[in-house]
């Protein structure tokens, strides 16, 4: 999974302005993450036709106020340069949950 510290934070505008992108934030220190982060790989891998993105949101503290993040894990679907869907909110999440959130994402 690609990391938002190798991209340009500045540049999340034209990285999103096409495809399908779903921002994926974390903290190092939060268990849900922890628990969540050997299913992502598999998520990943299943969705070839979606970007993910992993975000530190302590890193990112700006981007997930102007994006409001307030829990983590939590998922922010972008599409050709629109937000499309977003699961957020302070709950853990099983694998088939965000899958869910996946393939409730518009085509």
């Amino acid at each position: 999974m690609k990391q938002l510290s190798t991209l340009e934070n500045d540049n999340l505008e034209t990285l999103t302005k096409t495809g399908t992108h779903v921002f994926v934030f974390t903290a190092g220190w939060c268990g849900d993450c922890r628990a969540l982060a050997p299913f992502l790989p598999q998520i990943e891998a299943d969705y070839p036709e979606i970007d993910f993105i992993e975000v530190d949101r302590d890193q990112y503290m700006d981007l997930a106020q102007k994006w409001q993040i307030f829990g983590i894990p939590s998922f922010v679907a972008i599409k050709d340069g629109k937000e499309i869907g977003r699961y957020v909110n302070k709950e853990r999440k099983t694998k088939k949950q965000v899958e869910d959130f996946i393939n409730s994402l518009p085509a």
